[in-house]
């Protein structure tokens, strides 16, 4: 696959910011707009797809901090590096695997999290 372009690379940014947005005013319809239709069809409902991030993700759910970093590949998609901090002061990074749509739109398409070890800005 093709690296993203520069254009590329600002909708994928701006489709990760608005997602974070969008949950931390708990909008899960809004949230969940941003998922790639696999990602859609396995959680079903907006609602679902939130208690799934409160549950299992909660460095993206409300964030205290949030800085992007490159972009990678994993399983030939390209993956935003995004470091986390989580309400708890522990840093997080966040994979957010990203697919293009036949549109030619991108949707986030699954996010790994990967602890950052022996960071953390609390005492």
């Amino acid at each position: 696959m093709l690296p993203p372009t520069p254009t590329d690379r600002a909708i994928i940014r701006s489709i990760i910011e608005c997602q974070l947005e969008a949950f931390g005013r708990d909008d899960s319809a809004e949230a969940f707009a941003f998922a790639s239709p696999r990602i859609q069809a396995q959680f079903g409902t907006p609602e679902n797809f939130m208690q799934m991030v409160k549950m299992g993700y909660s460095p993206i759910y409300h964030p205290r901090a949030v800085m992007f970093q490159d972009i990678a590949f994993v399983e030939d998609m390209p993956a935003q590096k995004v470091l986390l901090m989580g309400t708890d002061g522990e840093l997080v990074m966040a994979l957010y695997l990203m697919q293009k749509q036949p549109d030619g739109s991108w949707r986030i398409h699954g996010c790994f999290l990967v602890p950052v070890e022996g960071n953390s800005l609390e005492p």
